[in-house]
């Protein structure tokens, strides 16, 4: 590839073939931040098995930092030419606002049942998706309380069309720069903390979106590299074995305050390289059909979880207790199985179906791998779309044509 070809690579009419290894990953990703509240509500009181869970589950709320950054990777790669502007901001409300409006919805009927008081400018700027840029405790985290990520998503939506052909011209030099100066912003958020009131540093570093945009960004480079077949990392097993020692370690060892840098640079491995093994057919265990679905649903499900345990928790009389022996870990086990299946309901009759009908339809065109790159889902975090067969190569690289 020349350097002019580099700087600005042709992109493909074709289809681009899914990848359906990532799909299965952010049910891992949503049953980590699953974990993580179940834990954090102490349903589990029997001090063995809270213990198992705090092992597991310390980590578990940066699920929602793999999110950001395979948002990130996939929105670039299965970027279209000719997609307007318009068009790629159509599609992303139609993913994400139908649910959202639906737990919003619910939310606040859980809060009049509850004669919880609820200010009418919180919950129209909850509604507005603009709460992740209200430091106000209270403001951030209201009504469906999980919806601050969508907030700083949709923020990520909106600057992604206007980022794009820069990522798009920039020379590898500059996305290599990208890439390794995301996580070192990450870890530099925690000494600039101090400049904030403290009050504030908990929103500053976990929900403020410019600060988490980071995330989305490592993605976005990672995926601009990738698709020009510059990427080099591991494959998907020294991958995985890399962010299982690191999380271990994170958990029992490291720091917290160089968690967040330490679990982006794993996940980002992780994802370029089930990318990978997708592009090129290599094994994956990610890629199974009960894996794919419960990716499927994992958008849903991750909306749905905390409204449900929380109100269950209130109802029976049990916030704040939890349950002894066994009972608590049966409690947890339950609440996932009723999550999934709201989730399942969710996506079949809500997400799926507005998607169909309010997001702008693209013309059907041949999957094939183009001249330029091999593509993947159109799916944003988490997707429901995002399963799929993997690209044919035709014996030459699944990313780039050399000529």
């Amino acid at each position: 590839m020349t350097s002019s070809a580099a700087a600005s690579p042709a992109r493909p009419a074709a289809a681009p073939p899914r990848l359906p290894s990532l799909t299965g990953l952010r049910w891992i990703a949503a049953l980590l931040v699953f974990g993580f509240h179940a834990g954090t509500m102490r349903i589990i009181t029997e001090p063995d098995y809270q213990a198992v869970v705090n092992k597991l589950f310390t980590l578990g709320l940066s699920g929602v930092q793999f999110f950001f950054i395979l948002s990130g990777f996939v929105l670039v790669w299965s970027a279209r030419v000719g997609d307007s502007r318009r068009t790629f901001w159509r599609r992303r409300v139609a993913k994400i606002y139908p649910n959202h409006l639906v737990l919003w919805a619910a939310a606040l009927l859980v809060a009049w049942w509850f004669a919880d008081p609820v200010l009418p400018a919180v919950a129209l700027e909850n509604l507005l998706l603009l709460q992740a840029w209200d430091p106000r405790m209270g403001w951030f985290y209201s009504v469906n309380t999980v919806s601050w990520s969508l907030s700083c998503e949709f923020f990520f939506y909106l600057c992604l069309p206007l980022v794009l052909p820069l990522l798009r011209r920039a020379r590898p030099q500059l996305l290599w720069a990208l890439v390794v100066a995301m996580p070192l912003l990450i870890l530099a958020l925690w000494p600039a903390q101090e400049l904030v009131p403290e009050v504030n540093r908990w929103w500053f570093t976990q929900v403020f979106p410019l600060t988490r945009s980071l995330e989305f960004w490592l993605g976005a480079a990672a995926a601009e590299l990738m698709l020009r077949g510059l990427w080099r990392g591991p494959g998907l097993a020294v991958a995985s074995g890399i962010f299982v020692a690191t999380w271990v370690a994170a958990a029992q060892w490291i720091r917290a305050e160089l968690w967040t840098t330490l679990l982006a640079v794993v996940y980002l491995l992780v994802i370029t390289a089930a990318a990978d093994a997708d592009v090129r057919d290599k094994r994956s265990p990610w890629r199974s059909r009960p894996l794919v679905w419960l990716g499927e649903v994992s958008f849903a499900f991750y909306l749905v979880h905390v409204l449900v345990m929380t109100s269950v928790l209130r109802w029976s009389g049990d916030w704040g207790t939890g349950f002894t022996g066994w009972r608590g870990p049966a409690v947890v086990l339950g609440f996932l199985a009723v999550n999934l299946v709201l989730a399942g309901l969710l996506h079949r009759y809500v997400e799926t179906p507005m998607m169909r009908r309010l997001a702008p339809r693209r013309p059907a065109r041949p999957v094939s791998v183009p001249r330029q790159r091999a593509g993947g889902p159109d799916a944003d975090g988490p997707p429901a779309d995002a399963a799929g067969e993997t690209g044919q190569t035709n014996g030459r690289s699944p990313y780039v044509d050399s000529r």
